[in-house]
């Protein structure tokens, strides 16, 4: 095995953030998208609003995991 070829915990920590930012803007088109139809029933919003709250959560998580527990 390639030790050199191994991502390290931080760089896997910061794919995952891009990735979970990505699916959190692409929330945030689909609800503008959904939001500005006529025919949009609530609960569909609701559902995509909740999905991008839980996406919100695990980004703060996973920044958290990256700063340092530093007290000054």
């Amino acid at each position: 095995m390639n030790i050199q070829n191994e991502m390290s915990h931080d760089e896997i920590v910061r794919a995952k953030l891009a990735a979970l930012r990505c699916e959190h803007r692409d929330l945030d088109e689909a609800i503008a998208a959904l939001a500005s139809q006529q025919l949009t029933t609530s609960l569909a919003l609701q559902r995509l609003k909740k999905q991008k709250l839980l996406l919100k959560d695990r980004i703060s998580r996973l920044e958290d995991e990256l700063t340092p527990d530093i007290i000054a």
